[in-house]
């Protein structure tokens, strides 16, 4: 059976320009009447009266609103009854909620993505620096109140991102350590050169490998997990009840973390900068023949305090990146699980590659300082 005419939707046009009045029924019963008096609408609509459709649910709504969207016209010109207005609003919020269309391709969407990325990356710049001055006003607040201190947090990040990590960070320095002096031998062994393995090595992991592959470990390993646990406690709304129980999430959340990786970062690199040395001295010793007597005096003679003094200065610098960053996408998060999983891995892209640019400049820096 069909629908009686009067329930049917119904759209007629009137005016110059022309405004269309919607009667009957539009609802997912009148799907098919639905497209057909969308379908007879002229291009040219200036508004909808919608007041006089008897019923409506979303499927009418969504109807009308990508009509309005293929014709230019303003959603919000479309007049409802106002016992309409709830399902209208609610169906208007959540109408963007699709599929993302596939990827375009060619050089217009290309600069387009390009245009995007700027203003994304500029954005999190901001905030990152906004993030600084808030966490750095607040630490300072706290040394003012020593009450606001939480001991208790920063010594388990401090047990968790510093004691935790000195096996993966001796085994893999010491492993690069002893791979850079086994290229290097290669290339000085035909000049007769080998012994100039232990300053290449020594050199290296002060000034640069010590500090730069401790960043990257942590960077990867602590702004992941400062992220994956901020993350988890905002989308379960436990930032909010911190808020509503009048403390502050910076004091609980991000201070500890903080001072936790200000206090341990330059001791990993330290240990960082011992096993890469042992890696070369196992090398020279066993793969060069160099006694390892021969090669402790060489590096007493050749290791200056200059280049350790370089590769510690860094240290701070890249602990408060790491932290600041992880913490930051943390209270980021919007709430469900793939906001948590996009977060992290955005933390841990943001932080090794700042950690690389800065080592970078840091480099260029001392060497045209000559230090």
């Amino acid at each position: 059976m069909t629908a009686p005419t009067a329930t049917r939707p119904q759209l007629v046009t009137e005016g110059t320009p022309a405004r269309a009045r919607l009667s009957g029924q539009w609802t997912l019963e009148h799907a098919d009447g639905i497209s057909q008096a969308l379908g007879s609408a002229p291009h040219d609509l200036e508004s909808i009266d919608a007041s006089g459709v008897e019923r409506l649910d979303s499927l009418g709504v969504l109807q009308l609103l990508r009509f309005s969207r293929r014709h230019g016209l303003d959603f919000d010109l479309i007049r409802f009854r106002e016992d309409h207005r709830n399902l209208v609003s609610a169906i208007e919020d959540v109408a963007d909620d699709r599929p993302k269309k596939k990827r375009e391709y060619g050089i217009a969407a290309a600069f387009d993505r390009l245009g995007h990325a700027v203003q994304d990356n500029y954005g999190e710049i901001r905030a990152l620096i906004g993030f600084f001055g808030e966490t750095l006003v607040k630490l300072v607040r706290t040394f003012k109140d020593p009450s606001r201190f939480r001991p208790t947090a920063t010594v388990y990040h401090m047990e968790q991102v510093g004691l935790d990590a000195v096996p993966l960070v001796a085994l893999l320095c010491y492993l690069v350590g002893a791979v850079v002096a086994f290229l290097g031998s290669n290339i000085l062994r035909d000049f007769g050169a080998t012994i100039y393995v232990v300053e290449l090595v020594s050199i290296a992991f002060l000034r640069e490998f010590g500090v730069l592959l401790t960043a990257i470990i942590l960077a990867g390993r602590t702004a992941s997990a400062f992220t994956a646990q901020i993350g988890a406690m905002k989308s379960r709304e436990e930032v909010d009840a911190i808020r509503t129980l009048g403390m502050d999430p910076i004091d609980l959340l991000v201070i500890p973390r903080v001072l936790a990786l200000l206090v341990m970062l330059p001791l990993l690199t330290f240990v960082a900068m011992i096993f890469g040395l042992l890696g070369g001295l196992t090398v020279g010793a066993y793969g060069l023949d160099i006694p390892v007597t021969q090669y402790l005096a060489r590096m007493h003679d050749t290791m200056e305090l200059r280049h350790f003094v370089v590769g510690m200065v860094k240290a701070p610098f890249f602990a408060l990146i790491i932290s600041l960053i992880g913490c930051l996408e943390g209270l980021q998060v919007e709430g469900t699980a793939e906001s948590v999983g996009e977060r992290t891995t955005s933390s841990v892209v943001q932080t090794i590659s700042l950690v690389i640019v800065l080592d970078a400049i840091a480099a260029i820096w001392f060497m045209e300082m000559g230090y």
